[in-house]
């Protein structure tokens, strides 16, 4: 019954925006000002039934895709040796901040000379993510329970298995709250980045050739399709993660008890 409530107040709540988009539509009455609901959906249907706009979707979220996962895991890695040893960490840090400093537009105009158009958005996926995941995987491992650590090392725990049973548990608030950061900062940034590269068949194509022609409505059903594949891509990787945390199956036997 609860979950039904929580289903009919966030319809509720989409119907209600939906409806105060569809009010200002009426209102301006200028469609390159503003393209209302019901003619953004139909721009997105059209397209959603083409294979070319699969392609350019592919094209966009595999790069982002894969620039997010390079920067999780180049994160977990560096941040383990960052914990081991706190002169890495010192090393690393110039770049870390210079990495969160830089503004994007400046990092895309040196990916388009040293990378090419083409792979642009992992590119600045990747140096968007990696801070925020570094930072936090740093927190996470250092806030370890230094006397659960001493107490394995006394008994001779292997090292595996610290990692499985201390570090694991006290690292996944942190790493959880860094990626649900992190996806929408990649994903915006990936984006932004084809935007101003426009490399061919990418979704920043689409909504550059949105804006030059200027169709409100094809920008809209753009912006829609980023939305709900970031949703999905967010959803997923949450999902993952939960599982491998081993919360999911703990949640699970909570349930059956």
């Amino acid at each position: 019954m609860k979950k039904i409530l929580i289903w009919f107040k966030k319809t509720f709540v989409v119907l209600f925006w939906l409806c105060v988009w569809q009010i200002l539509y009426l209102l301006i009455d200028n469609k390159i000002l503003l393209a209302g609901p019901l003619e953004t959906l139909k721009v997105f249907f059209r397209q959603a039934v083409t294979l070319k706009f699969w392609q350019t979707v592919l094209f966009s979220f595999s790069r982002i895709g894969l620039g997010f996962f390079l920067a999780f895991f180049a994160g977990l890695f560096t941040a383990s040796v960052s914990c081991k040893w706190n002169w890495f960490d010192e090393f690393l840090s110039p770049v870390i901040q210079f990495m969160k400093s830089i503004p994007v537009a400046s990092f895309v105009i040196l990916a388009l000379i040293w990378t090419g158009a083409k792979n642009l958005s992992v590119f600045i996926s990747f140096l968007v993510v990696y801070p925020i995941l570094y930072i936090s995987t740093l927190t996470g491992l250092k806030n370890t329970d230094q006397k659960l650590l001493e107490m394995a090392q006394v008994f001779g725990i292997p090292f595996h298995k610290k990692i499985f049973f201390l570090y694991r548990p006290a690292l996944y608030p942190h790493l959880y709250s860094a990626c649900k950061s992190a996806l929408g900062m990649g994903l915006k940034s990936g984006i932004a980045a084809e935007v101003i590269g426009v490399p061919s068949g990418s979704v920043g194509e689409g909504l550059y050739s949105s804006k030059i022609y200027l169709d409100t409505a094809g920008l809209f059903s753009w912006t829609l399709t980023i939305i709900l594949l970031s949703t999905i891509f967010e959803k997923l990787v949450l999902f993952i993660l939960k599982k491998c945390s081993g919360k999911g199956a703990i949640s699970h036997d909570k349930t059956k008890q």
